[in-house]
């Protein structure tokens, strides 16, 4: 380490795969000395496998309680603040997040990184996000995942420094495993992620079923918990779910497999703060069919270049778009690759020197 590196706290809720991807190349980088602590070891309901902790990670001695539909932690045995040069928080919504934000980190240089704010319809609901909110106009930075949240960010804070990194994950099994295939006449939509409602698979469902309907010869592959399938599922024929694949929750390091076995790469959600699978389609040489409100559509899906968008919620929109690919193999593939090149921008490395820079930027004060 120089001596000129800068001490980063990152304190986070839970160690996905997907942060500590870039948390890794952060902690490779000389400039910086990478502390981490997260609130909790796993979610109730996590997918991924306990995680064997780098020298930089900790967890944080806790809890947690239910309330306004979401796991409030509260913390203790935080590291001492003033050894580090900058804390970075990655959540507002937790008393660990709101002890710190607005006491602990009172005179100190903390920036906060997150995904673009889900609008909230009932009024008081929103009144309780702006509230919760509010003390981040003390922050010296705030660094949005996606142009979306930076854009969200800017709005509400304007007098705020504001940075935009988009999540950066290890893509290095998609780019070496996945190629285009070539040897089969049926499209193979795919989709991974929860089987809920929010991430609009029952629009999937519908829009699928209708180009089933039309004699398209078309397959789809479902990976991901199975939350609301059953339910989704009831209203499915039985010519189209013959034609429906569905391959459970399978860990991260097994889903390069599953994006192998596609054409299309499908995700209509109808909020998605960012949406990680997006990245690994990139990586994986997909064409991409996402919803206006997925994060990383706006970044790094481009209408007829590498994929194509919609309006949330428009289930003749998202039809459409399935059916252009369905019936033109030669641009879906054409698209994948525009999609691979696309990748090579968002590996950890390089989400890592965004991160130096910013710290560069704001300086140490």
């Amino acid at each position: 380490m120089r001596d000129d590196a800068q001490s980063v706290l990152f304190v986070t809720v839970v160690p996905s795969p997907y942060q500590r991807d870039l948390f890794q190349a952060l902690a490779a980088r000389s400039e910086i000395e990478l502390s981490v602590c997260y609130m909790e070891a796993a979610s109730p309901d996590s997918p991924w496998p306990p995680p064997r902790l780098e020298s930089y990670e900790r967890i944080l001695p806790g809890f947690w309680v239910p309330f306004l539909g979401g796991r409030w932690h509260l913390n203790w045995r935080l590291p001492k603040l003033s050894q580090y040069d900058f804390v970075v928080l990655n959540n507002f919504a937790s008393v660990t997040a709101q002890w710190l934000i607005r006491h602990q980190l009172r005179g100190r240089r903390w920036l906060f990184w997150g995904e673009r704010l889900r609008q909230q319809p009932v009024a008081w609901k929103a009144l309780m996000q702006r509230k919760l909110i509010a003390p981040l106009k003390a922050a010296a930075g705030i660094v949005g995942i996606g142009s979306d949240a930076e854009r969200d960010y800017r709005d509400r804070f304007p007098g705020t420094r504001h940075f935009c990194i988009p999540y950066h994950c290890e893509l290095t099994q998609f780019l070496e495993c996945c190629a285009p295939r070539e040897d089969s006449s049926a499209t193979t939509f795919f989709f991974c992620g929860q089987m809920i409602r929010r991430k609009g698979v029952d629009l999937l469902l519908a829009a699928f079923e209708r180009l089933v309907t039309q004699g398209l010869d078309v397959k789809l592959l479902l990976v991901g918990r199975e939350g609301e399938l059953p339910q989704l599922l009831g209203g499915v024929s039985d010519a189209t779910r013959v034609r429906i694949r569905y391959e459970g929750f399978q860990s991260p390091d097994k889903l390069h497999i599953f994006f192998a076995q596609a054409d299309v790469f499908v995700l209509p959600s109808r909020h998605e703060g960012w949406g990680v699978v997006i990245n690994q389609a990139l990586g994986a040489g997909l064409p991409v069919i996402c919803s206006d409100a997925v994060g990383a559509g706006t970044d790094l899906v481009e209408d007829n270049i590498n994929g194509l968008k919609f309006a949330a919620g428009n289930l003749n929109a998202l039809r459409n778009c399935l059916e252009r690919l369905a019936k033109s193999p030669s641009i879906a593939r054409q698209w994948g690759a525009a999609s691979r090149q696309k990748a090579y921008s968002i590996v950890p490395s390089v989400g890592a020197q965004k991160w130096v820079r910013v710290f560069g930027e704001l300086g140490t004060g």
